[in-house]
């Protein structure tokens, strides 16, 4: 496989990323980079890392030339250059993480998703009252990897606060079944696009075809991402198996979900029960 870590590669222009992609022989990871600046989203880290780990635990091989980018420092706080090149031997002045941003972070567990929700909240600035509907999304996001994806690496999660926008930017990817395979457990999807419309329902991706899901799982999580980014106008994209959006034209993980999420007061779940119900 081939990538290449752009200049910039963030949700409006990801194409700079994936277009770069090549998926061919799966043994070796090969990792090039632009040499001046490197501005990424965590989505892009989250996804470069599920690679790297995949490639970790199938005795795969990573060659990746040296990053000489001037935000160096800034892929090697988000655990970016660790994953890809463990002796690298680079040194920087550590800053305290919290509130900030959390590196690329592997879970596999429910106690490494509390952790990591835990570690996320003092990003999102605000109360814990105002927090509760965004550390819901993200347990549902990563439940639905540890539940569905049969990923043997987990989930992979980082994030970051933006203080001058006043938002956090997280990226959830795995090397899974993808959305189809799991959903034709249940349901007869035709192809990947009718897998993931149908995955954004809600009461579908519970574990049985039972309306509502389980009373262990609603099937409401992704809809529930879904209609907080709408209210919220946010940023919401889910990726599974081949292209369903005209940017994104190749295979990079088998699920990948961003969304930006501004701190949000708990009356907009009412609201987005209301509204986005109507909106399906």
């Amino acid at each position: 496989m081939d990538i290449h870590v752009p200049n910039s590669a963030f949700l409006g222009n990801i194409e700079s990323f994936t277009s770069k992609f090549n998926p061919l022989n799966t043994s070796v990871l090969n990792v090039t980079s632009n040499q001046k600046w490197i501005s990424i989203h965590p989505l892009v880290i989250s996804m470069i890392v599920a690679l790297a780990k995949e490639m970790e635990i199938t005795g795969g091989f990573i060659n990746c030339e040296d990053f000489s980018a001037k935000s160096r420092p800034y892929l090697l706080r988000m655990g970016l250059i660790n994953h890809l090149k463990p002796h690298h031997g680079l040194q920087i002045n550590e800053h305290e993480s919290s509130g900030r941003f959390i590196p690329a972070r592997q879970i596999k567990t429910s106690d490494e998703l509390n952790q990591f929700i835990i570690d996320m909240v003092p990003l999102l600035h605000t109360t814990p009252e105002q927090a509760f509907p965004i550390k819901y999304v993200i347990s549902e996001l990563v439940r639905n990897v540890l539940e569905h994806s049969e990923s043997e690496i987990g989930a992979i999660v980082s994030a970051q606060y933006f203080k001058k926008s006043n938002r956090i930017s997280i990226g959830v990817a795995d090397r899974g079944i993808g959305i189809k395979a799991s959903m034709n457990k249940s349901y007869a999807t035709k192809n990947d696009k009718e897998a993931v419309d149908l995955a954004l329902r809600p009461g579908i991706t519970g574990t049985t075809n039972k309306v509502g899901g389980t009373e262990f799982n609603a099937g409401a999580g992704l809809f529930f991402t879904k209609s907080i980014a709408k209210v919220s106008r946010d940023l919401f994209l889910l990726y599974s198996g081949n292209s369903f959006s005209s940017y994104i034209k190749h295979r990079l993980t088998s699920m990948l979900i961003y969304f930006l999420i501004q701190p949000l007061i708990e009356p907009l779940l009412d609201q987005m029960l209301l509204n986005g119900m109507e909106q399906q």
